[in-house]
């Protein structure tokens, strides 16, 4: 865990960061965001900022996004002064640590950002042979092409290796090829000097500097632009790179791993993906099964994220019942562990009794899992039939309008009326929850109360 602390560092906030030093934080510090912005530019590179609340959290926030640093910030400052703290959230800060510090929330805000969903869970033999893969080429510095369904868990092995790696004590810097523009792909990985561009206002470090020494993790790299798979290839081959409007080449010390949920093989033959590169990057190939071919998981994953969800949601952790495991074995899972983390982080919201039941298992539509579309006896014929047959049922006929009211009216007696729970699982904010609300109730529709079992129309 690299953080980067912002302000006077004095007093609390001098207290809070031997905390962070205590439960293994690799701690630094800088006195003003100007300053921050400076040292990640620099290659300086933090997992986390924690910034005083006096400092301009808005403009800190604007310009990481602007300059495209992607590093989650919480807010710290006197417990009493909750005017601070709301403007502080209200400007995206994760979280605020109210001042003099607890060692708890230190331990507990490190370890929610350290986590970030890299822990291995795995019970069935398909997953165990590609883990048993991994330990065996861990150690090398040959460069690896993780491969398998979006949602399957590439990023989170790409971090197992790196662990495993003799270079687990070392940056781990990871681009998604895929969220940054073609025009600034380049720049992002290379680092440009200060007028190499309109808006280069200062010299930036690239991730391939500031991973030197550990990995860098290309993911989705079928994505990159084949112009810059050449300079990327070369990157590989002599472990050198050019800054944009650079002179002076600059050698780094990595180890490589790219992920793909696309068949580079057919890429290749498209034409837009390079051969070389892809000999280059495919030393060694982690397949990750999906968790379809993979059902011992499902049952143990999804223990997982009930324990993770019901933590955060402030809940006790419910068990699933006989028929809710048979619910979710059954079903296909078509965005693999993703999706299974969203049908469970629903379900401890939705159950209302002793034990997670089928009822609450839902898809994001309000729709449930369910387990006959996902049958693999069924050929694709009958998957298509029934799956017509069920969107006939519940949607023809309704008008639009119609077919969002009956969803958030149902999902609000699920819910037992709670309208948090509800816009959290419906994905919009409460606001907008409460006015369609007032929409239903001033049209004469009944609409839950908290606390009150709405039946499924």
């Amino acid at each position: 865990m690299r953080l980067l602390i912002v302000g006077a560092l004095s007093g609390q906030l001098s207290t809070a960061t031997k905390m962070a030093m205590e439960r293994g934080a690799k701690v630094a510090h800088v006195e003003t965001p100007d300053m921050a912005l400076a040292a990640l530019r620099a290659g300086q590179g933090a997992d986390l900022l924690m910034v005083d609340v006096a400092q301009d959290i808005g403009a800190l926030i604007s310009d990481l996004q602007q300059e495209r640093f992607s590093i989650p910030l919480v807010a710290c400052g006197i417990g009493t002064d909750a005017r601070a703290a709301v403007s502080a959230i209200q400007a995206g800060a994760k979280e605020y640590i109210p001042l003099p510090p607890d060692a708890d929330l230190i331990a507990a805000v490190l370890e929610a950002v350290a986590e970030d969903n890299h822990n291995l869970i795995y019970a069935d033999p398909a997953m165990k042979s590609v883990i048993d893969f991994a330990d065996q080429v861990a150690s090398s510095d040959a460069s690896i092409l993780i491969t398998g369904e979006s949602g399957t868990g590439k990023e989170v092995m790409a971090n197992y290796v790196h662990n495993k790696s003799s270079r687990p004590d070392k940056p781990f810097i990871s681009v998604n090829c895929a969220a940054i523009p073609e025009n600034l792909l380049e720049s992002e990985l290379f680092g440009h000097e200060k007028g190499a561009f309109t808006g280069a206002i200062a010299r930036r470090i690239g991730k391939f500097e500031e991973a030197d020494g550990g990995t860098l993790l290309l993911d989705e790299i079928s994505e990159m632009d084949t112009r810059l798979q050449a300079k990327l290839l070369r990157a590989l081959q002599e472990r050198v790179i050019d800054r944009v409007g650079g002179t002076k080449p600059i050698r780094v010390n990595i180890r490589i791993i790219a992920t793909s949920n696309r068949d580079l093989t057919q890429a290749v033959s498209e034409g837009i993906f390079r051969e070389d590169l892809l000999y280059r990057l495919n030393v060694v190939n982690l397949r990750i099964p999906a968790l379809r071919d993979r059902p011992l998981d499902i049952i143990k994953l999804a223990q997982h994220f009930i324990t993770k969800h019901s933590k955060a949601n402030d809940l006790a952790p419910l068990p699933l019942s006989e028929q809710a495991k048979k619910r979710i074995t059954g079903h296909r899972w078509k965005g693999n562990v993703r999706e299974l983390e969203n049908t469970m982080h629903r379900a401890i919201l939705l159950a209302s009794g002793p034990a997670i039941e089928e009822s609450a298992m839902r898809l994001p539509d309000g729709s449930p899992v369910d387990e006959a579309l996902s049958d693999l006896t069924q050929g694709p014929a009958a998957q298509a039939a029934a799956m017509a047959e069920t969107v006939s049922r519940n949607l023809v006929g309704k008008t639009v309008a119609e077919v969002e009211r009956d969803l958030i009216l149902q999902t609000l007696g699920h819910c037992l009326g709670n309208r948090t729970h509800a816009a959290n699982i419906l994905g919009i904010s409460i606001r907008t929850l409460r006015n369609k609300l007032k929409i239903y109730t001033e049209g004469g529709m009944h609409v839950p109360v908290p606390g009150e079992i709405r039946n499924a129309s």
